[in-house]
């Protein structure tokens, strides 16, 4: 079972997201672990402080390397067997494409570490040695968002999470292609009716279809996939 940790100033947020759907009723069924750590328990401040001023000065607080060491430490002590993957989630990192979920998946262990305010003391992450990977060229409040995205991402992929492979692996990305349009009851909406051949019963004409319609659909919204 893949066991995911998340180290974050605000685990409720984490565990209000992932207590939910799909994700929620796989950590109770047990097909994937995912533990959520406060890293301000780990703060020698009586305060419970975890951030400071940057040296150099610039605007905002940068988040203190001790805390943030001795939580990884407090994890790694309560894992066994293989050695865990260590993720920064930062916008400063490697892109996040499904080609890379799908490797993440592979990992037995995965820690992600969610930074705040202007980021975190780059020496923890040096001497750690945490990969740093961005869900997109945009930056968000905190780390937490895309912490929850990737082990979504990554979660869904795990044995018994969903009902079988092919509900994942028709989805967009996965093959290098995005989804064809979906329908669903009625058969017409404001005078808008579900194209005949899905309504036809002819599964090969349907899965022609669908591969026409997911080719087409990835050249007009995303034709850097197909080569333009």
């Amino acid at each position: 079972m893949m066991r995911i940790d998340i180290l974050t100033l605000f685990p409720e947020m984490c565990e209000n997201y992932l207590s939910e759907s799909i994700i929620g009723r796989a950590r109770a069924g047990g097909f994937v672990q995912i533990n959520c750590h406060n890293i301000r328990d780990f703060t020698t401040d009586k305060h419970r402080r975890v951030d400071d001023k940057a040296y150099g000065g610039g605007f905002g607080m940068v988040m203190q390397a001790q805390p943030i060491y001795d939580c990884v430490m407090s994890v790694l002590g309560l894992q066994n067997g293989a050695k865990p993957r260590l993720i920064y989630m930062s916008p400063q990192g490697k892109l996040l494409t499904q080609n890379l979920v799908k490797e993440l998946a592979a990992e037995p262990r995965l820690i992600l570490l969610c930074g705040h305010y202007e980021g975190v003391d780059r020496r923890v992450l040096d001497e750690l040695a945490f990969e740093e990977i961005s869900v997109g060229d945009y930056v968000v409040t905190g780390g937490e968002l895309p912490a929850l995205i990737l082990a979504d991402a990554v979660a869904r992929l795990q044995d018994g999470v969903l009902p079988s492979p092919e509900a994942y692996t028709d989805e967009s990305h996965f093959s290098g292609l995005l989804e064809e349009p979906k329908y669903t009851r009625p058969e017409v909406w404001r005078d808008r009716k579900v194209p005949d051949v899905l309504i036809s019963g002819h599964h090969g004409n349907i899965e022609k279809w669908r591969e026409e319609q997911r080719l087409g659909v990835t050249r007009e919204k995303r034709p850097d996939m197909v080569g333009g």
